[in-house]
């Protein structure tokens, strides 16, 4: 029979290369559409409780299991199957905020989680149905950023956690690897947001560091309080493990050549062991998760050019402090279970962002804050304007802007680019998926354009007004379920106008250069 009308009657017919991770030893299978008018015959290598993979002289097929019967010894047993998924990685994750998305997305399913069960270094978490059947075992193996990147990329973990994102050594290698599946950049999920900060005990007189101050403290140019304005007493440095993701994504920031002298460093292998032990030593500076931060107390990170800025929930959110920290989880290039691919799109919901702000994450869901609630925004903007930037320009903002509501989404870029970071892509689905809803329906959404103030402001005031209309056009390609008429798309920009950071280094740099999601 023809392969288009076996496709054309039974819905669901999928032609891939995607495998699912746990491939059983080829069994012959006969699959039937309902009617019993079309059967297809082929080894089958995988069920995934949703869909079959067979090799026939068709080539490889993956069917769904809900638009046919199978027979034949290969067979599953639908109701009894068990999902499985392997995941590895950060622990500060693994060990967190995984137990707790676990246990939402199963009570949102009516199962129940029971573990952790530990064997070896791996934790075992199962999801039971209210019949008392095993739904799910889900095998974490904690570790670090780097493992968990290391095993997805040796095909031993269906999921890696990760608090940095892949590297470009990384990514050379993934390409080398799967050359024909889509590439590692593609294949990643933000599921929360956390922050790198310094932390003191309470009773430390420091206020605040720049993050000059802490590439001199990483280094050893810095090494008594006396120098940051506290008492003459050596700084001692607490760190994270070096093959910690946040230790990397921090230490990469501030010491690019990794030649990190300060005299007096402690090293953890957890976040809150080093927290605890920053708190009891008035002396002691660490550098940790705003997560894991304990009863010690996190300082703000001011700029020489009088911007500062604290890791509050609404600067991480937008990533408008200099040291956000995404939660990735980075997929492997197969067909995952489909429970497990339930799961990851569970985590984009609302209930989910309420597990991970409960437990110590920022989430991402979409927040507002008028214009008139910005008014330290505005200071800075009014504050650092340089000699080509003119009042009309100033004026300009608050008259496009005064009455409207900026959205907590925040869309990055390379230096000198127009393409989104990983964050950003994610934060596109998100954003579409809102206006899909209709959660902005009646309503424009402006697409508002900034840029660093790197280069000459005309040129700078058109490249921002490119990244809006990128960001625009990928937001409105991803909103294919959206009504156009019921919603209004705009763009505009204002280069260099309203700068988040001091200019002065890097972080500053990379943090002005967005695109803000306006509501009027």
């Amino acid at each position: 029979m023809p392969l288009f009308r076996f496709a054309a009657l039974i819905a669901g017919l999928i032609c891939t290369s995607l495998i699912s991770p746990r491939a059983a030893v080829a069994q012959d299978v006969e699959l039937r559409s309902l009617d019993g008018s079309v059967t297809l015959e082929g080894d089958l290598v995988a069920f995934d409780g949703a869909y079959y993979r067979l090799t026939t002289i068709y080539g490889p097929l993956t069917v769904a299991a809900e638009g046919v019967s199978c027979a034949g010894p290969g067979c599953p047993d639908l109701a009894s199957f068990v999902a499985e998924a392997r995941i590895a990685g950060a622990a500060t994750v693994a060990e967190g905020l995984l137990p707790a998305l676990l246990a939402g997305f199963g009570e949102s399913r009516g199962m129940t989680l029971s573990g952790p069960t530990t064997s070896g270094a791996d934790i075992l978490y199962t999801l039971t149905r209210r019949d008392g059947g095993t739904a799910a075992r889900f095998i974490v193996t904690p570790g670090t950023s780097d493992t968990g990147l290391l095993a997805l990329l040796n095909g031993d973990t269906d999921l890696a956690l990760s608090l940095r994102p892949a590297s470009e050594a990384e990514r050379r290698a993934d390409r080398a690897t799967a050359p024909d599946d889509p590439a590692l950049i593609r294949r990643v999920r933000v599921i929360g947001l956390d922050a790198l900060v310094p932390i003191v005990a309470p009773r430390n007189p420091v206020h605040a560091l720049s993050l000059p101050q802490l590439a001199q403290i990483m280094v050893g140019d810095i090494d008594n309080w006396r120098d940051l304005g506290g008492p003459d007493a050596p700084v001692a440095l607490h760190l994270l493990d070096a093959g910690l993701g946040l230790a990397q994504s921090f230490e990469t920031r501030m010491v690019p050549d990794g030649d990190i002298t300060a005299p007096h460093i402690t090293r953890h292998s957890r976040a809150a062991d080093l927290a605890r032990a920053v708190a009891r030593d008035a002396y002691a500076l660490g550098i940790t998760a705003q997560s894991a931060r304990g009863m010690a107390r996190a300082l703000p990170l001011a700029g020489a050019c009088g911007f500062s800025q604290a890791a509050d929930a609404t600067a991480i959110k937008a990533e408008d402090y200099p040291l956000t920290a995404p939660v990735y989880v980075y997929l492997a290039p197969r067909r995952l279970p489909q429970l497990v691919r339930d799961f990851l799109t569970w985590t984009e919901t609302e209930a989910a962002e309420a597990v991970v702000q409960a437990a110590g994450f920022v989430n991402q869901s979409l927040t507002r804050t008028p214009m008139g609630q910005q008014g330290t925004r505005l200071a800075n903007a009014v504050a650092a304007a340089g000699n080509e930037i003119a009042l009309d320009d100033l004026q300009r903002l608050v008259a496009t802007l005064g009455g409207a509501e900026r959205l907590s989404t925040t869309f990055r870029f390379d230096d000198g680019s127009v393409d989104l970071d990983a964050p950003s892509r994610a934060s596109v689905a998100r954003l579409a998926a809102a206006i899909e809803r209709g959660a902005f329906d009646g309503r424009r959404l402006i697409f508002v354009g900034f840029s660093d103030g790197a280069g000459p402001a005309a040129v700078n005031l058109r490249l921002s007004l490119r990244r809006a209309e990128t960001v625009r056009d990928a937001i409105l390609a991803a909103a294919e379920a959206a009504d156009p008429g019921r919603i209004t798309f705009a763009t505009d920009a204002f280069g260099e106008v309203m700068p988040m950071a001091c200019d002065d280094n890097d972080w500053g740099r990379a943090v002005n250069r967005r695109v803000e999601v306006w509501l009027d």
